[in-house]
C-alpha cells in the first residue's frame, strides 16, 4: 500500500498576556534573576488569566493555524489535544475545542504524554492521514501549567508557563512532509516527574491538599540527566530512520525546558546555534506547548523555507520522549 505523504499545512500559537518575570518571583520565593537565568535560561513566562482554561488557549492557537492552512474547521477530520492540564477530567479538552471551533465532522481526543505529547500527537495524526483514514487533522499542544505549579517551591515554580501551539496536518506532495518518528517511554522513571493527587490512586482529600500532591513534583537532577541523554539519542534515531545525518539539519526545534539541556543537544548533534530555535527565555517550559509554539515562531520569523529539514525533539514525564524529521 502506498502511503500518502503528510506534512504541516499551517501553524499557530497563542500565549497569554500576563508576564511573570524573574524579578517578581524574587518576591515570592528565595531566588534571584541571575540564579534562574544561569541555571535555566528563563527570564519570564506567561500566565493564563483567571477566566482562561487550556481549551481557550488552544482555541486561539487553532484559529491562527487553520487560517494559515487555508482550512475551515468544518474540513477537519480529527482533533488531538496534547495536554497534562485539561479543562477537566472529561469531556476531553479536544471535545470542548471541537465545539468552540464548530468542527462538527471531527473526531476528537486528548493525548497525555507530558512534554512529549505534541510529538506523540503528530505521529498519531500522521499515521491516520497517511493510511487514508482521514485527510485533515488539527494537532495542538496546550497547557495551563500555572494551575498545577506550587509557587512556594522555588525548584519548580521558576520553570513553567502557559500557552498553546497548533498545526494543521494534511496531504503534501511526494518528497515533502514527515520522514520519520521516534517515540519512547520508560515508566520506571515515572516517580521522577509527577502530579500524584487528583486521580484514582490519590483522590482529592483534605490530606492530599495539605501534602500539596496536586502540584508538580520533580527530581530535578535525575530528570536533567535523563533529558541530556535522551534528547540526542531520540534525534539521532529519527535522523537514522529518515536516512539522513546531522549535517542535513536545517532547523532544530527542541523542547524548551532548560538552556543547558538544549545546549547539550546542539553539541551532540553538531548544529550551529543559529540553526536551533530557542524561545524559553520568554516562555519557560510550556510542556506539550513548547515545541509547537517554537515551531510557529520559527515560521512567523521566516526561519523555515520550503525543502528545509526540520528536527523536533522532546522529553517529558512518564518518562517519555519523541522526535520527528520533517521536510518542509
Amino acid at each position: 500500500m502506498n502511503l500518502q505523504p503528510v506534512g504541516i499545512l499551517g501553524t499557530g500559537k497563542y500565549v497569554p498576556e500576563r508576564i511573570l518575570t524573574n524579578q517578581e518571583l524574587e518576591q515570592m520565593v528565595e531566588t534571584n534573576d541571575e540564579w534562574i537565568v544561569s541555571r535555566t535560561g528563563i527570564r519570564e513566562r506567561r500566565l493564563a488569566a483567571p477566566e482562561q482554561a487550556t481549551s481557550d488557549l488552544a482555541y486561539e492557537a487553532a484559529t491562527v493555524a487553520l487560517k494559515a492552512a487555508g482550512i475551515t474547521a468544518e474540513e477537519l477530520d480529527l482533533i488531538i489535544v496534547a495536554t497534562i492540564t485539561p479543562d477537566m477530567f472529561f469531556p476531553s479538552t479536544a471535545c470542548i475545542l471541537q465545539d468552540k471551533l464548530g468542527a462538527s465532522r471531527a473526531a476528537a481526543f486528548d493525548l497525555s504524554a507530558a512534554c512529549s505529547g505534541f510529538i506523540y500527537g503528530l505521529a498519531t495524526a500522521t499515521s491516520m492521514i497517511a493510511s487514508g483514514m482521514y485527510r485533515h487533522a488539527l494537532v495542538i499542544g496546550a497547557e495551563c501549567l500555572s494551575r498545577i505549579t506550587d509557587f512556594t517551591d522555588r525548584n519548580t515554580c521558576i520553570l513553567f508557563g502557559d500557552g498553546a501551539g497548533a498545526v494543521v496536518l494534511g496531504p503534501v506532495p511526494e518528497g515533502r512532509g514527515f520522514r520519520s518518528f521516534e517515540l519512547g517511554a520508560d515508566g520506571a522513571g515515572g516517580e521522577l516527574l509527577k502530579v500524584s493527587g487528583g486521580g484514582s490512586r490519590v483522590p482529592a482529600t483534605p490530606e492530599s491538599l495539605e501534602a500539596r500532591q496536586h502540584f508538580i513534583h520533580m527530581a530535578g537532577s535525575e530528570v536533567f540527566k535523563f533529558a541530556v541523554r535522551i534528547m540526542g539519542n531520540a534525534a539521532e534515531e529519527a535522523l537514522r530512520k529518515a536516512g539522513l545525518g546531522k549535517q542535513d539539519i536545517d532547523l532544530l526545534v527542541p523542547h524548551q525546558a532548560n538552556i543547558r539541556i538544549i545546549q547539550s543537544a546542539i553539541n551532540r548533534l553538531q548544529v550551529p546555534e543559529d540553526k536551533c530555535m530557542i524561545n524559553l527565555d520568554r516562555y519557560g517550559n510550556v510542556s506539550a506547548g513548547s515545541i509547537p509554539i517554537a515551531l510557529a515562531e520559527a515560521v512567523e520569523s521566516g526561519r523555515v523555507k520550503e525543502g528545509d529539514t526540520i528536527v523536533m525533539v522532546g522529553f517529558g514525564g512518564g518518562l517519555t520522549w519523541g522526535a520527528s524529521v520533517l521536510t518542509w
